[in-house]
């Protein structure tokens, strides 16, 4: 039997039971839950779940999914190709990058790894108070997947060329 990968977007107002509720949608149709980002950002509950289920139950899955509106949850449910992903070409490596906040500077990270033809396959930011200075410090942590021919100071140099405040740790991610 063929199965199909849903790749589940939800978005609402956090609450208790807003996991609960997905996860028992999945288990109801006999879906597997296969990996999952959820985050509580200024008070939104929002994430993406990977769940994989026989085709023949995909369809009413997704309408059960849809009918969490009524719960407060907007869901976005998008068909990935079924079975296992397929490897992709480079090598993992993990980034992070810490500086005095100021605007834009997502979009500069960003400039910078695309130029190398650079891949974020996943990324998580924060602003936080400084411990001694008290000003707001940025802080970037990403797993990218580097071109073969890109070296890590080649990345290391693009990034602290950002800015001369910016922090750059790389580290290696067994592949």
């Amino acid at each position: 039997m063929s199965t199909a990968n849903l790749v589940v977007t939800v978005i609402g107002a956090d609450r208790p039971g807003l996991v609960e509720a997905l996860s028992a949608c999945a288990t109801t149709h006999g879906a597997n839950w296969e990996a999952s980002r959820l985050v509580r950002l200024a008070g939104r509950f929002a994430g993406v779940v990977l769940v994989q289920v026989d085709e023949d139950r995909a369809e009413a899955l997704e309408r059960e999914l849809g009918e969490l509106a009524g719960r407060g949850l907007k869901v976005h449910v998008d068909r990935g190709p079924g079975g296992p992903e397929a490897p992709r070409a480079g090598r993992p490596l993990r980034v992070e990058v810490v500086g005095n906040d100021r605007q834009g500077i997502v979009t500069r990270v960003a400039s910078a790894l695309v130029a190398l033809k650079v891949n974020v396959e996943e990324l998580e930011s924060a602003v936080e108070v400084a411990p001694m200075a008290g000003e707001q410090l940025f802080r970037l942590k990403a797993t990218l997947l580097v071109p073969a021919e890109v070296g890590d100071e080649l990345i290391r140099a693009s990034l602290e060329g950002i800015g001369g405040d910016l922090m750059v740790d790389l580290l290696s991610v067994a592949g």
